[in-house]
């Protein structure tokens, strides 16, 4: 604010005109991407996976009195 002079409400609003702008795409980004093989567990449970292994550190922490 004190480089470019502005008030508190200037420089707010400057930063949400700044932020609702349109933004440019960044020619040629890219990303590589991998064949990372067979799914080692059925992905169609994905999520329950996730929170068994969620639970067994919970409880590996509370055994351990994290």
């Amino acid at each position: 604010m004190q480089e470019k002079g502005l008030t508190f409400k200037q420089a707010v609003n400057e930063a949400i005109r700044a932020g609702a702008a349109p933004r440019r795409r960044s020619a040629g980004l890219r990303f590589d991407s991998y064949d990372m093989g067979e799914a080692l567990v059925d992905v169609t449970k994905a999520l329950q996976l996730a929170g068994e292994l969620e639970d067994q550190d919970r409880a590996r922490g509370l055994s351990q009195g994290k």
